[in-house]
């Protein structure tokens, strides 16, 4: 009987120190999510296992876990190895999570897209394909930008070739040809015109927790006169591959840093959704 006790006691503390060992490596270094659409393609395919490396940017650890509307998140970042950069693959919270015109942290809706900005670029569109102003190389996958070059507007939905914004008069934005647009940057100022009202308007009310609004040619903080606005967090832009079919930063606008879970960085296992047909050519394949 002891040592049937005895066995049990090592089994129990050894699943439990398993699973705390594959708790741990979820939260601070590495973790798997799907991939649900063609947002990404041909980088990312619908059924894709992506693995998430925390250790780059640092791992998001959540100081109150208590989620919902109109609840902030409260996280710290721990120390990574860099910033995430122009290029990669970032897997984040999607930055209007309850699909109002704020932003706001939901949890479980998560996307994976290309990094176009970091704080403090300038990012534009000309002609279907990106720029920025501090990378000079390609960004992107130029084949899926060349494809949207070549399509006239006129076979374009209007819902999907208006981009943020969204002020024809003002702007005139859309996925063929947008900006330029500077990614805010912790510390830099800016005047509150009404361009700029337009432009940073959510990034301002999730920092402040308050309503801006515009009247009588100034912008207005909870009907207080707000001239200038310095901005206190860092922020990106990121943008799907598949350029004529993703749902990103061209309609949400910019994504908190906060936000970032992590840089994707191989493809474990891949399935067709539909027909669970496995596609052995893309296991452990590395996402560039």
């Amino acid at each position: 009987m002891r040592r049937i006790l005895k066995y049990l006691t090592w089994t129990l503390g050894g699943g439990c120190l398993l699973f705390a060992g594959w708790l741990l490596l979820r939260i601070f270094v590495c973790d798997q999510f799907v991939v649900p659409s063609d947002s990404m393609n041909p980088t990312l395919i619908a059924g894709d296992r992506i693995l998430v490396n925390k250790l780059i940017a640092g791992a998001r650890i959540y100081k109150k876990l208590e989620f919902g509307k109109d609840i902030p998140l409260r996280s710290f970042r721990t120390p990574g190895i860099r910033k995430v950069g122009v290029n990669d693959v970032v897997v984040f919270n999607a930055p209007r999570g309850y699909d109002r015109n704020r932003i706001e942290f939901r949890i479980n809706y998560v996307y994976s897209k290309r990094c176009i900005g970091t704080p403090g670029d300038s990012v534009s569109v000309r002609d279907g394909y990106f720029r920025n102003n501090r990378h000079p190389g390609p960004i992107g996958d130029t084949g899926q930008q060349r494809r949207l070059h070549e399509t006239p507007d006129s076979l374009i939905p209007r819902k999907v070739l208006r981009a943020m914004p969204f002020d024809d008069r003002l702007f005139g934005w859309t996925i063929r040809n947008f900006g330029p647009l500077c990614v805010p940057q912790a510390g830099t100022r800016i005047a509150l015109d009404l361009r700029n009202y337009k432009l940073y308007r959510q990034a301002i009310e999730y920092e402040t927790g308050g309503k801006l609004t515009y009247s009588g040619g100034q912008a207005l903080l909870d009907k207080q006169p707000l001239p200038e606005y310095t901005f206190r967090c860092d922020y990106y832009f990121f943008c799907g591959d598949n350029v004529s079919d993703s749902k990103d930063s061209r309609y949400l606008g910019f994504v908190p840093e906060e936000f970032i879970i992590g840089v994707v960085r191989r493809i474990s296992f891949s399935e067709d959704p539909d027909t669970h047909h496995r596609c052995p050519d893309r296991w452990w394949k590395r996402v560039e």
